[in-house]
């Protein structure tokens, strides 16, 4: 087989039935557009491990800034990120501020996630 067919149908051919069930259940972009994003979010190594270290124990800044490497000022621009999409919470004690991931939703998504790549 030529490579330029590689990947693709050799001939025409479009199954009209398939192609109009799919489009009925297919997203609308109110919804395509913040899934695109929360994965454009996820898309991100340190922000990947911020999650995973708050999969593990709730955690200050400080903390998160120790565990993976960097300033505590970009743990803390990543965390607003992450916030921004729902994927962590935080809670203030006195002049601290700990996070743990926003729900179970969060936890499963990443684990389903690292399974796959791990297969």
């Amino acid at each position: 087989m030529s490579t330029e067919f590689e990947g693709r149908c050799e001939i025409h051919c479009v199954h009209e039935d398939n192609v109009k069930e799919v489009k009925i259940a297919m997203l609308d972009q109110d919804t395509i557009m913040p899934l695109a994003e929360l994965f454009k979010t996820m898309g991100d190594a340190t922000r990947l491990k911020l999650l995973f270290a708050l999969m593990k124990k709730e955690l200050c800044v400080c903390d998160l800034a120790a565990v993976i490497g960097v300033s505590e000022s970009a743990v803390s621009h990543q965390l607003r990120v992450l916030r921004n999409q729902k994927l962590v919470k935080f809670r203030r004690h006195g002049k601290i501020m700990y996070y743990n991931l926003a729900d179970e939703h969060v936890r499963m998504l990443f684990a389903q996630g690292l399974e796959h790549v791990c297969e």
